[in-house]
């Protein structure tokens, strides 16, 4: 909440304590701390709800590492299977470089 919207709504009560007199100032006082609590509620829920600014970081600081040498490795184990066995081989290698990706991402996440 901005400090600036408090002051304002501190001076229309304080305004109008000083209009309606004495006999209303509970009622002043209790409407401004309404509406203080209300936007402190309405600024501080959101702020809970939000993810970290970059969780990848945070929670899997060696995804990327993993996610960059499964790229580079594919590449020699795809040929090396091709030539040797065939589309079977390349299905087969690129499962197991998915399965380990999906192992490392799953792990994580527990």
């Amino acid at each position: 909440m901005a400090t600036e919207d408090v002051r304002k709504d501190l001076r229309a009560a304080v305004a109008a304590r000083q209009e309606l007199g004495p006999e209303y100032e509970a009622e002043i006082i209790e409407g401004f701390l309404e509406r203080l609590d209300a936007q402190r509620r309405a600024t501080v829920v959101p702020a809970q709800s939000q993810p970290p600014a970059n969780p990848s970081r945070e929670r899997d600081p060696g995804g990327l590492a993993l996610a960059i040498v499964s790229m580079s490795v594919a590449i020699p184990i795809t040929a090396i299977s091709a030539n040797m066995v065939g589309f079977t081989g390349v299905v087969v290698s690129w499962a197991g470089l998915v399965g380990i990706n999906l192992a490392r991402a799953w792990g994580r996440r527990r």
